[in-house]
């Protein structure tokens, strides 16, 4: 963490409480995001990630609530703000993408309609105005004929069209935060490119911090500059990317790079990572991973800390892939 922080985590806890118990989604996650820097939160489906995007701005239901844990937006504690002043951060100063874009278009509205409000809502700003910037966001996502495209409703688009206005829509106010959730998985290779083309352009030029949530680790590797690997709600491994998916200091994270698609391993079996991630509502004593991995003893029956194994990189495990970094 710097001076520079954008947005600072610490020892988040999103809980659900039901009639089988209490369901730790979230329990202790901590990071830090700096001005322009990209984050890359990954894991598989259960990990944890989505709901910790959607801790971040408070659009958590019930039975769901923060039990715990600060997030400092600039110094301000999201987690106590009310609801009046998370209202009025959410689409200006920080914004959200989406995985699925008809949470964000409204289907009875045009597109220019719903990209006008966005912009007024935060900004006086005259309609024509307005909507010379709505169509220049509109381009610059890739979107053909921009102008006659804005006078359309969501269904006249395709689902990878729809998605890329709601990321039009995020990029309306250049926000200090922009947190977007496997915002890319229904665009194909090419559009995808051009989006993270110009996620990064805005970050670099603005000073955009962007949490970027995927499982898909080559979208992580060509796009963020730090990385948070999840695992059962809590963060297991964190550091600089390239370090990271070079080394892997966890067993997790080892397993997940394992199990990519490689042309180095044509004709040879993928590793797999032994059995299914464990329900939150039952999680192993001790270390949460300690049932699939092929290092786990009696050691791993205590919860590890999370600690700095390696200048600038974290993991929370006792039994770490050290060897690999000093090789």
């Amino acid at each position: 963490m710097t001076g520079s922080a954008t947005l600072v985590v610490e020892n988040l806890q999103t809980h659900f409480h039901t009639r089988a118990g209490v369901l730790k989604a979230v329990d202790g996650v901590s990071f830090a995001v700096d001005k322009g820097r990209i984050l890359g939160l990954v894991g598989e489906s259960g990990s944890g990630k989505s709901v910790t995007g959607f801790s971040l701005l408070g659009l958590v239901d019930p039975p769901g609530r923060i039990a715990g844990g600060r997030i400092l937006f600039k110094g301000e504690d999201l987690a106590t703000a009310s609801e009046e002043r998370l209202r009025a951060l959410r689409g200006d100063r920080i914004a959200m993408i989406f995985q699925d874009p008809m949470m964000t278009l409204n289907p009875v509205l045009r597109i220019d309609t719903q990209m006008i409000e966005a912009l007024q809502a935060h900004r006086k700003m005259d309609h024509r105005t307005a909507f010379a910037r709505a169509r220049d966001a509109l381009g610059q996502v890739g979107i053909p004929s921009p102008e006659e495209r804005l006078r359309s409703y969501p269904h006249q688009f395709s689902g990878g069209m729809r998605q890329r206005v709601a990321i039009a829509i995020a990029l309306l106010n250049e926000p200090d935060l922009i947190i977007a959730d496997e915002p890319t998985t229904a665009l194909d290779v090419t559009i995808q490119g051009q989006i993270l083309f110009e996620a990064q352009k805005l970050c670099r030029e603005v000073g955009t911090a962007l949490i970027w949530i995927t499982h898909d680790l080559s979208v992580v590797a060509g796009l963020a500059d730090d990385i948070c690997v999840m695992y059962a709600g809590r963060v297991v491994e964190s550091g600089p990317v390239d370090e990271v998916l070079e080394t892997p200091l966890h067993p997790y994270t080892r397993g997940l790079i394992g199990s990519v698609p490689s042309r180095n391993r044509r004709g040879r079996p993928l590793a797999q990572i032994p059995g299914m991630a464990p329900s939150p509502l039952n999680l192993p004593r001790g270390c949460s991973f300690r049932t699939r991995c092929p290092r786990a003893d009696a050691a791993c029956l205590e919860p590890p800390p999370m600690v700095e194994l390696v200048p600038g990189r974290f993991a929370r495990c006792v039994h770490p892939h050290l060897e690999t970094v000093a090789a």
